[in-house]
């Protein structure tokens, strides 16, 4: 038994979809890009911490925690 098919009133519309980014989809990555670039073509600018490494300092607190 054939299922009756239905006819298309509406033409199909063949434009794309119309999407806007807002600015700062842009302006963040940009900016992010520049500054890392910066860091590249001066690396005097960045500095390290002073003091125990983070990872260290971590590992010391988890070790005095499981101790106790």
């Amino acid at each position: 038994m054939p299922a009756p098919t239905h006819i298309r009133t509406h033409p199909v519309t063949t434009g794309g979809v119309d999407m806007r980014l807002p600015w700062w989809a842009l302006a963040l990555p940009v900016l992010a890009f520049v500054a890392l670039l910066a860091l590249i073509v001066n690396p005097s600018d960045a500095h390290a911490a002073s003091g125990a490494p983070a990872l260290a300092h971590v590992v010391e607190r988890f070790q005095e925690a499981v101790l106790r």
